[in-house]
């Protein structure tokens, strides 16, 4: 394997043959297979290779280190005298705890390549479940979530090893395939950090379960608290968006006010209509942006007879008086002087 490994990295710099891709789902059972096509020999001279053949390479590459680690797994398991076995995907329930903020049916297109892959070559990696620990004759999903959600939309058996498993046992499983599969994004982490804190977990297992140390975790609850879950759940999983920008947009999440601007902006059509990334960058917009004061609706000044002769209006700043075009000259230069005889004799009564 090691050999065909290294002949196709070869042909893959000399661009002449572009390494087979691996399937969503590697065969664990067989992971010789997982080498794929035989590469051709490349010519004596090797051209420079292009960016998108860099890209492949570190995809490939990638492939290689999960399918060992499945491949490990599986002879562990097997070797354990554990056994593949076939359930209704009907009797599996999800994980007590999620960690993801999308199934990725709608928008992951990795989510889309695996029920094809699914569809074409059947489901080759098994999923790890438990007993359920409360619904008997039901199971319940260690890792796997989204192999059987592809299972379960084709209307097949799910394949999977069945373990009894405690909570602390199934959290770990569940946080070790995401870290070799595909990484959850901050906010997910931070979330799912958060529910398990918040079913009594201890620190030292959350940590675990997400391979992080005590003042990472830290930050993640802290972000997870400050961050309403309605929000975080409308914005996605956002995955160009780090820990510094999470951090900012729950301070910017403090009191009240701010979390209704927030409410509004996820209601709008243009952030329905945007991707997970863009939908964070415009509610950090809209609470970033200063609130413009709608003015004061001007005071109508009227006579004795109801009719309007002048509007007072008044800001943060200032007040002035705009008279009626109607109103008579003389009027307003009698105004001016009784203003200003008024405002003297005010002067005067506060300073004595």
């Amino acid at each position: 394997m090691a050999g065909n490994r290294k002949n196709e990295l070869r042909a893959l710099f000399s661009g002449n043959v572009a390494p087979a891709a691996p399937t969503a789902e590697q065969n664990l059972a067989a992971p010789a297979e997982a080498a794929g096509p035989k590469a051709v020999s490349p010519p004596a001279e090797t051209p420079r290779a292009a960016s998108g053949a860099i890209k492949a390479m570190g995809l490939s590459l990638g492939s290689i280190t999960r399918e060992a680690e499945e491949a490990r797994s599986l002879r562990e398991a097997l070797h354990q005298g554990e056994r593949v076995v076939e359930l209704d995907p009907d009797l599996v329930d999800a994980s007590f705890v999620g960690d993801r903020l999308t199934d990725g049916e709608l928008d992951d297109p990795d989510f889309l390549a695996l029920g094809d892959s699914i569809r074409e070559n059947g489901q080759q990696s098994p999923i790890l479940v438990r007993p359920h620990p409360e619904k008997h004759g039901r199971y319940q999903t260690a890792y796997g979530h989204r192999r059987l959600n592809a299972v379960r939309s084709l209307g097949i058996k799910v394949k999977a090893i069945v373990r009894p498993l405690t909570d602390d046992e199934l959290v770990l499983a569940q946080g070790k395939e995401n870290a070799e599969r595909r990484n959850l994004s901050f906010i997910e982490r931070a979330l799912f950090a958060s529910a398990l804190s918040e079913r009594g977990f201890d620190r030292k297992v959350i940590g675990d379960a997400l391979a992080v140390q005590k003042s990472e975790l830290s930050r993640l609850i802290q972000v997870a608290e400050s961050v309403p879950l309605p929000i975080a759940r409308a914005i996605g999983p956002a995955p160009k968006v780090g820990r510094e920008r999470w951090m900012a947009i729950g301070a910017l999440l403090e009191g009240e006010p701010a979390r209704q601007k927030a409410e509004e902006e996820i209601s709008l059509r243009r952030f329905l209509e945007a991707d997970s990334d863009r939908r964070f960058q415009l509610v950090f917009a809209r609470l970033s942006r200063a609130d413009r004061q709608d003015p004061a609706k001007p005071e109508v000044l009227k006579d004795e007879n109801g009719r309007a002769f002048a509007k007072l209006k008044r800001d943060e700043k200032s007040a002035r008086i705009e008279f009626s075009p109607d109103v008579s000259p003389d009027f307003v230069d009698e105004a001016i002087a009784l203003l200003a005889k008024h405002h003297a004799a005010f002067l005067v009564a506060r300073r004595s």
